[in-house]
């Protein structure tokens, strides 16, 4: 009876497999793009450039083409296993990315709370609004995705007898960087560091407590950590004198990156690297009443172990806040982001010796490490885009140094956005931005810039999936000079073969 059984149960899960097998031609959406950009001034205007998933650049002019498919989980969602998957390729014109790049190419398994991503997919940053945010601090939505395994609990799930007050969501993955080439090239002619087949690897946990059908305060809090490490490094010639002929292998296994311990690849000691750690702290209070969602949230970001904890204050976050409003077409929603990043646990750093055994662990230098670089893909910095990238260093008069510049700076942002009718919406951000440079390399002055983005977009009722879009930036001060510039997005998108579901 139980070998009867066992055989009913396995029919029934094949064929429950094969059934959802033969769904996935169905629901699929597509999306075809074209964008043109044109300006003048010292370079493209800035929000131009960042948070697009590293298919910005600095360029005056430049054009963009995309194509993407894709079938999303939740078109399964009466199913037991849910499947997605997605292709997005882009032809940028005069870009850091040269002339065809797969921005996008993955498949979802989805069974229960659980989801299992292949591939490199793009991801908005945690607890922030991905329209309106200047973005996360450790992972962004600034570079080009990796491509990756990751295991994932995308949503939060209540945990059983809690009455759902109790709920958590995480993710971990390991991936890889394939930006290899592109390091090469922007070091031609150099002797300044690069790596080539380094990992990368990233893990999260969010805790919330509240359930916005007995009380409308909701508390989420939770920490997010990252890392480089592996693969081999080329020119570093600060360890041997001159520009290296054979890389150097830089060590770190898949366990010394899941583990926060250890430090960058030191003089001494290669094989034991575990890599270059980032994270960072996320707290955020949403208050929902009538409609009304006034969200509190703050980022806190930490470079291996230095603020990782209170030994130094936590003196440097991102600070937001962010009002839904009710029934309110023309300003549905606004966001105001006060980030920081001066302090950095002080400008001294000591590594403790027989003579002076007091360790000083300082000038964490965001972003910057002395083997990888820096925290980049492409680059494009993989946190915040603030802390200014190393496309910007030849303008910097850097050309082939992977160092972000400026990674101390005080920061300003609103955001605004709305939907007048079905067919217009609208967006605009402002940001004011003031740099000190980094600790190891000063400005001589405090440099200042204002960067503006105007956007409105009509999808007209007469052809449904198109949209057009036009946005207006602007730059102005002596950190990335002055600019202006136009840019037209054309849009046109719909389903194939969609059923009810």
């Amino acid at each position: 009876m139980r070998s009867l059984i066992s055989i009913c149960a396995l029919l029934c899960a094949v064929i429950n497999t094969w059934a959802q097998i033969s769904r996935l031609g169905e629901n699929v959406q597509y999306s075809f793009s074209v964008q043109g950009t044109a300006g003048d001034g010292d370079n493209a205007p800035f929000w131009f450039t960042k948070n697009r998933y590293g298919l910005g650049t600095t360029e005056n002019f430049s054009g963009l083409a995309r194509v993407a498919m894709w079938r999303t989980v939740e078109t399964d969602s009466l199913w037991f296993w849910r499947m997605g998957y997605g292709v997005d390729l882009a032809s940028p014109i005069n870009s850091e990315n040269g002339y065809f790049c797969i921005q996008q190419a993955y498949a979802d398994i989805e069974w229960k709370m659980l989801r299992l991503s292949l591939g490199q997919k793009e991801r908005v940053p945690e607890l922030k609004n991905p329209y309106l945010s200047t973005g996360g601090m450790t992972l962004g939505m600034n570079a080009r995705p990796l491509p990756q395994v990751r295991l994932e609990m995308p949503d939060f799930w209540s945990i059983p007898g809690t009455k759902g007050i109790f709920s958590f969501k995480g993710h971990i993955a390991y991936g890889w960087y394939t930006d290899a080439k592109w390091q090469k090239k922007f070091n031609a002619g150099t002797d300044n560091i690069y790596t080539n087949g380094s990992m990368f690897h990233s893990k999260a946990l969010f805790i919330r407590l509240g359930n916005r059908e007995r009380f409308p305060l909701e508390v989420t809090g939770g920490l997010e950590m990252a890392c480089q490490f592996g693969g081999t490094g080329w020119n570093l010639n600060q360890y041997g004198g001159g520009a290296l002929a054979q890389g150097i292998n830089l060590g770190g296994n898949l366990w010394t990156a899941f583990l926060p311990g250890g430090g960058d690849v030191n003089d001494e000691n290669y094989a034991n690297a575990a890599g270059n750690h980032v994270g960072s702290w996320h707290l955020r209070l949403d208050w929902l009443k009538r409609d009304w969602n006034i969200g509190i949230y703050m980022e806190h970001m930490f470079e291996d172990h230095s603020q990782m904890f209170f030994q130094y204050g936590w003196k440097d976050m991102l600070l937001g806040l962010e009002v839904k409003l009710p029934q309110n077409p023309l300003l549905s929603t606004m966001v105001y982001e006060y980030n920081t990043t001066m302090h950095q646990s002080g400008p001294i750093y000591h590594d403790k010796t027989e003579e002076n055994p007091q360790q000083i662990s300082a000038r964490d230098e965001y972003y910057n490490n002395h083997i990888y670089g820096s925290w980049q893909m492409g680059g494009f910095v993989m946190g915040n885009p603030l802390l200014l990238s190393p496309v910007y260093n030849n303008y910097f008069g850097h050309a082939g140094n992977l160092s972000p510049w400026h990674n101390r700076v005080r920061v300003h942002h609103i955001g605004l956005m709305g939907n007048p009718s079905e067919e217009w919406s609208w967006r605009m951000m402002y940001t004011h931005q003031l740099s000190l440079g980094t600790y190891m390399n000063p400005v001589d002055e405090p440099r200042s810039a204002n960067y503006i983005l105007l956007e409105t977009t009509y999808s007209p009722k007469w052809c449904h999936g198109l949209s057009f879009a036009a946005s207006y930036g602007h730059n102005d001060g002596n950190l990335l000079g002055n600019s202006n510039g136009a840019m037209l997005t054309v849009r046109f998108g719909g389903w194939i073969n969609r059923t009810q579901w």
